[in-house]
């Protein structure tokens, strides 16, 4: 995801994990049971509350540029929009543009249909674990059945990782993960899966 050059008050944002950076870089780990963890901080993201089955949810859909997704689990992909299922009728959508671009012009197709278009960007921080022991650490944590036979890329579905709650996306078969905690439970997520990580250091006991 391409970094947003930014100027003027928002220069002056600190994400939610800025003080646990060099702790993150510090914890890789590589080789054969590599794995990092990365802050994407500042990634905008806008809660859609609308019927799917509505012109408004089509004219939403022709505005993103992305179908939005039926199913539990599902995500759709389209130029710099991500949009993830949440609810029947709920849906996060993780983009690379501005908050600026994406509310405005979703509202717009919203139109005085009922639903929501709301900027939830400051609500969550991102985080990224990849490499070949990824799924490994989360498996630690995680109630989902990970498997790429159950979970592969493309998914992403509420669930926990330790206990806190977050929004689990599979982006390739890295594998890597993205997690989008609540930025008030982002420290302890990070200092969680710097823990869990570290066993991966030491070679594997055959």
């Amino acid at each position: 995801m391409a970094e947003r050059t930014e100027s003027g008050p928002v220069r002056l944002r600190r994400s939610p994990l800025a003080h646990l950076d060099e702790e993150m870089r510090g914890a890789a780990v590589t080789g054969a049971r590599g794995v990092t963890l990365t802050e994407w901080p500042y990634i905008t993201m806008v809660n859609v509350r609308v019927d799917p089955d509505t012109d408004a949810a089509r004219r939403i859909e022709k505005t993103l540029g992305v179908p939005l997704p039926r199913e539990c689990g599902e995500t759709a992909t389209g130029g710099a929009h991500t949009v993830s299922w949440l609810g029947p009728d709920e849906w996060l959508v993780l983009s690379r543009a501005e908050v600026g671009a994406v509310v405005p012009e979703s509202v717009e197709a919203l139109g005085e249909d009922p639903g929501s278009v709301v900027d939830v960007s400051a609500n969550r921080t991102t985080l990224e674990l990849r490499g070949p022991a990824a799924r490994q650490v989360l498996e630690k944590g995680c109630p989902l059945d990970l498997h790429p036979r159950a979970f592969g890329p493309g998914r992403a579905v509420s669930t926990t990782v330790g206990p806190i709650a977050v929004l689990l996306w599979q982006v390739d078969d890295e594998p890597t993960y993205r997690l989008f905690p609540r930025a008030s439970f982002a420290d302890y997520l990070a200092r969680w899966l710097i823990d869990a990580m570290s066993e991966y250091r030491a070679p594997e006991v055959a």
